[in-house]
């Protein structure tokens, strides 16, 4: 990709020693590439002031004395012009079937670059009736920049923007479940130290419907077992795409911090975190917008739905690993356990937010305990809160939230753990604050 930047560069550079005229804006579109050349192009920089007039001020007046200048000028404003893609939830993850997800996103094009990693970058609206998010007659729905982070896909100085969903008057859209996490942040609970992980599992579709691998009629060779993290062909379907996926996040500089082949031939999962209770759910968010648009590339379905087979396979879920600074210190097992008791009590409003369809997969099989059944356990694949066994033989470390289901929204299911852990603090918090999973090094 640096290598395209380089050459277009190169291009915009050849234009400009053709051009007769204007020796001053030749030179100084010399310095814009050569400084694209370099990477100088962030919100800090001196860039602008090395643009040709129009570009430098606002793309005012153009004082073109050739084709060939009129040319360069459109090179050089391709090569500094950043494209920014805005992405949304419309909320409606796991109601519009396994084709169909609740991502959205579209393309801003913004003059003056700014850095990955501001949220400076300006609000837009979009066709909330279109989305199921508003009312034709009053359809306007606003989305207000929380992340940022570079564009793997689109390289250069393109970045990826997560978005909020504000109504026209500038509140919290109903389905914006990010806001009242941000909320919840009071002093009492960031001294907790939060860390949260989470294991994202997914299942691969072929455009025909039948999942991906799979003989076009019938089931794979063998039962589920020589799947799970399985290598060769025989055992392994869709890697391709998976590696390009890692790729995609480790650029985008998330935290993701794992893969693996799941259970199920065709089903994989990744890890997000360790992280805090914001930033796990962004980068959760953004690494679910890569893996459905890669997939468009490798003519792949990638769906969250809990129960995609019926019959002997294991369903898709969003493990999700739960640590506080109390949890990770000597003696840290006495709040871990206190934890799980608070979370006991709370048990079907927790499963009321993880997840669509999830009655399907906690059926007490498949490595789950029944969605009516609340038990803990050590090592125990199918409790509701696993203890790892590392953890306890140190006496220290997190839990295992296995309740979640693949679709849950990473913000929504805010964390039950946190909302338990907090609540002699914080007796009005009572829905779930539940969130990701990572592998066991929390």
């Amino acid at each position: 990709m640096a290598a395209c930047a380089a050459s277009s560069a190169a291009v915009a550079g050849s234009a400009f020693a053709g051009a007769t005229s204007c020796r001053a804006e030749r030179r100084n579109a010399g310095k814009a590439s050569l400084a694209l050349r370099n990477g100088l192009l962030s919100g800090t920089s001196s860039l602008g002031s090395c643009l040709p007039n129009e570009l430098g001020n606002s793309y005012g007046s153009l004082r073109v004395s050739s084709s060939k200048t009129r040319h360069a000028r459109l090179v050089t404003f391709a090569l500094i012009a950043q494209k920014a893609e805005y992405i949304w939830m419309d909320g409606q993850e796991g109601k519009k079937g396994i084709r169909f997800n609740e991502m959205r996103s579209k393309t801003k094009v913004i003059p003056r670059p700014l850095p990955a990693g501001s949220t400076n970058f300006p609000e837009w609206s979009f066709d909330g009736s279109s989305t199921g998010q508003a009312e034709g007659n009053n359809s306007d729905c606003i989305l207000k920049p929380v992340y940022s982070c570079p564009d793997p896909i689109r390289g250069d100085h393109h970045v990826l923007v997560l978005c909020e969903v504000l109504t026209p008057d500038g509140k919290p859209h109903q389905t914006n479940t990010r806001r009242p996490i941000a909320d919840l942040l009071s002093e009492d609970v960031l001294e907790q130290e939060t860390l949260f992980g989470f294991e994202q599992e997914y299942t691969m579709f072929a455009k025909s419907g039948h999942p991906y691998g799979w003989p076009e009629a019938g089931y794979p060779p063998a039962p589920q077992g020589p799947f799970y993290c399985g290598v060769g062909l025989e055992a392994v379907y869709g890697r391709p795409l998976v590696e390009a996926h890692l790729d995609a996040c480790v650029k985008a500089g998330l935290k993701i911090s794992g893969i693996n082949a799941e259970v199920m031939p065709g089903q994989w999962e990744f890890q997000i975190g360790p992280a805090g209770p914001l930033e796990t759910g962004d980068h959760v968010m953004i690494a679910r917008w890569l893996l459905h648009r890669l997939s468009e590339d490798f003519g792949i379905i990638c769906t969250f739905e809990p129960k995609p087979m019926q019959g002997d396979w294991n369903g898709a879920g969003a493990h999700t690993n739960y640590s506080t600074k109390d949890m990770r210190e000597e003696g840290g097992m006495a709040a871990i356990k206190a934890a799980i008791e608070k979370l006991s009590k709370k048990h079907k409003e927790h499963i009321s937010a993880y997840g669509i369809g999830n009655e399907r997969r906690l059926t007490g099989k498949h490595e789950t305990a029944s969605i009516d059944t609340f038990k803990s356990g050590v090592a125990d694949r199918g409790a509701s809160i696993r203890i790892p066994l590392p953890v306890s033989l140190a006496g220290k470390g997190y839990l295992e939230d296995r309740r979640p289901a693949a679709n849950v929204d990473p913000a929504k299911f805010r964390n039950s753990e946190g909302a338990a852990e907090n609540q002699s603090r914080h007796p009005e918090v009572t829905f779930p604050v539940a969130k990701p999973e990572c592998p066991a090094t929390l």
